[in-house]
């Protein structure tokens, strides 16, 4: 038994599962390295059966100033359950291959 009546899903999986499906469509085959997580709020709790969209936006991006073929990128994932309540956020941040030949990251 929860204060919520119901089975929660354990907040650490929350977060992976977040992180784990904005990969293909984010960073596939750009990360070297997660660096770590600056922030990680969950405002509401997920239940067994729930449906989790994601979203993830850049928050800030710099050169690496060690490395010109690399940078530091900020993410801001956002997991939404079936109603649409934001059920976890998450700023992570990566090192990441530059595109080659652009000042881009």
């Amino acid at each position: 038994s929860t204060p919520f009546g119901k089975p929660l899903v354990n907040s650490m999986f929350t977060v992976a599962l977040l992180v784990g499906i904005t990969v293909l469509e984010t960073t596939h085959g750009t990360t070297i390295a997660n660096l770590g997580f600056e922030e990680i709020v969950f405002p509401k709790p997920v239940f067994f059966g729930d449906t989790i969209r994601a979203e993830t936006e850049v928050i800030k991006a710099r050169p690496s100033s060690s490395d010109p073929t690399r940078g530091i990128v900020t993410f801001e994932h956002r997991a939404f359950n079936q109603a649409g309540d934001l059920v976890c956020r998450a700023r992570r941040n990566a090192l990441m291959r530059r595109r080659p030949g652009s000042s881009e990251l």
